[in-house]
């Protein structure tokens, strides 16, 4: 597993377009997700790995996963030989349906990290609490609505107000939970109006506002926001430092005044998590 702090934003790229790729390597992303699924026609999907094997050495910037296909999809196993190119730091599973999905992926990867996609079927909204406790190398887990309104036969994924309908945000807090639980990091799906960054920007601070660490990405210019909206505030850091000094000063207390705010241990963890994702 990397060092690194956990990626704010999760940038897509169709792993066919030399084009697109070449904007993604420039861009602000932390990571880059090689997309050989959805967004490749099947007839492609040979380019598009020919594509990731030609890459040259990584330079820093954006750091490089590959979503692989589905496990029951005929490319899988000619997907998984990219992997012997140490500068792809993960691969990106779609349609993960349980722990088990890990376990048999890692059978063939060993330690490579694992970015799970877990909400993608209906069969996968019952098992997000098997992630605990997994000996696969999972790092992050996110939720995908698009695959699972097609999958259950949904005329649309919204309500009358325009917000996701109840099935929706239920799996999207469940992958929040299911990710905390088994402690990879929570990431938020993708906005797919990559036009609206007002929208954007709304969604993404909700998220990091509820627990969630990241966000996936579907365009490059949604990703300054996604980093924006996941990188602490110097006002949230120096609360923080604060509350962790104030412990530090006290370490055998449970509760303490801290600015005027009561405040316990569970501030304290939260305050130092905060702290992490701050130093970059």
């Amino acid at each position: 597993m990397s060092d690194l702090p956990p990626p704010r934003s999760w940038l897509f790229v169709p792993a066919d377009s030399e084009k697109k790729i070449d904007k993604a390597l420039g861009s602000e992303a932390d990571a880059i997700i090689f997309d050989l699924e959805d967004s490749v026609a099947p007839a492609a999907k040979a380019f598009a790995r020919d594509l990731l094997k030609e890459l040259g050495p990584r330079h820093g910037g954006p750091r490089w996963w590959v979503r692989i296909n589905p496990m029951f999809a005929p490319e899988h196993r000619e997907d998984l030989k990219l992997f012997s190119k140490a500068e792809f730091e993960g691969i990106v599973l779609p349609k993960a349906e349980s722990e088990d999905d890990l376990v048999h992926l890692a059978h063939s990867t060993g330690s490579i990290p694992i970015h799970a996609i877990v909400t993608e079927t209906p069969a996968s909204l019952f098992n997000l609490g098997s992630y605990k406790g997994t000996q696969a190398p999972l790092a992050a887990m996110s939720w995908g609505a698009e695959d699972l309104s097609s999958a259950l036969g949904a005329r649309s994924k919204y309500a009358a107000d325009g917000k996701l309908a109840f099935t929706y945000q239920l799996a999207r807090s469940l992958c929040l939970a299911g990710a905390v639980a088994a402690g990879a990091q929570p990431v938020d799906g993708v906005y797919t109006d990559f036009r609206n960054d007002e929208g954007l920007k709304e969604e993404a601070r909700a998220a990091a506002s509820e627990g969630f660490t990241g966000k996936l990405a579907i365009h490059p210019a949604q990703v300054p926001i996604i980093n924006a909206a996941f990188t602490p505030s110097d006002t949230e850091v120096a609360r923080a430092k604060a509350i962790v000094d104030a412990f530090a000063a006290h370490p055998d207390a449970g509760v303490l005044d801290v600015g005027g705010r009561m405040v316990d241990r569970p501030h304290l963890t939260q305050a130092k998590a905060l702290l992490a994702r701050a130093k970059r």
